[in-house]
């Protein structure tokens, strides 16, 4: 069974370039364009890797994922930002969110099904 990905950023152009690099190995790319908007495909569908961004509108990525990892269901998968941000501050508010990785925009395609693959099988 193909393992699904949930790619939460509000950027359409991102979105089309995660579902391009990864729907031909297999995966299944299910897409939010905000915080919110991801809770609710996490709440209805089973996921087994998040990649959020951090920066969006109506609930940012640290508010996304700070409830994800709230969730018994959606706790323990996956969590890896694809973001513009690269501050040690904002890695370390991260890693207390207990993300799994972080990647920075624009990413490499082979980077980016490395982590998929690494973390999600």
């Amino acid at each position: 069974m193909a393992k699904t990905i949930l790619c939460i950023d509000d950027s359409t152009t991102i979105r089309m370039l995660v579902r391009k690099t990864l729907e031909p190995l297999g995966y299944q790319v299910l897409e939010a364009e905000d915080g919110q908007k991801g809770l609710d495909v996490a709440s209805a569908q089973a996921i087994d890797f998040f990649l959020v961004d951090v920066n969006m509108p109506v609930m940012n990525g640290f508010e996304c994922v700070k409830e994800l990892k709230a969730r018994p269901k959606s706790a323990p998968v996956p969590v890896v930002f694809l973001t513009t941000e690269s501050s040690d501050e904002k890695k370390a508010i991260g890693r207390q969110l207990g993300v799994s990785g972080w990647m920075v925009k624009p990413f490499e395609a082979d980077a980016l099904v490395k982590i998929v693959k690494m973390l999600a099988g």
